[in-house]
């Protein structure tokens, strides 16, 4: 019984978490990161830096690029494929 009540609380958990809306999200301790994600622009793929609020905050041509721009900022970077 003890496992299937953890289950219940497990779901429980992951459904106030889709519930959130993205400004909720960001409160829960994601600000101290940024997330960069492969975009394409004018049919060219670059990299593009988002805060945890879902913000673009830059897009530069190379990975390691938008690593040094997050870092300079004291976040930590994240991918997001």
């Amino acid at each position: 019984a003890r496992q299937g009540g953890g289950m219940l609380k497990l779901a429980s958990a992951e459904q106030h978490l889709r519930e959130l809306s993205p400004s909720a999200f960001a409160a829960l301790g994601a600000e101290g990161v940024a997330y960069i994600k492969p975009v394409e622009v004018d049919g060219e793929w670059l990299c593009a830096v988002f805060l945890a609020d879902g913000r673009q905050v830059a897009v530069v041509s190379r990975r390691d690029l938008a690593e040094v721009i997050v870092r300079q900022n004291d976040l930590e970077p994240v991918s997001v494929h």
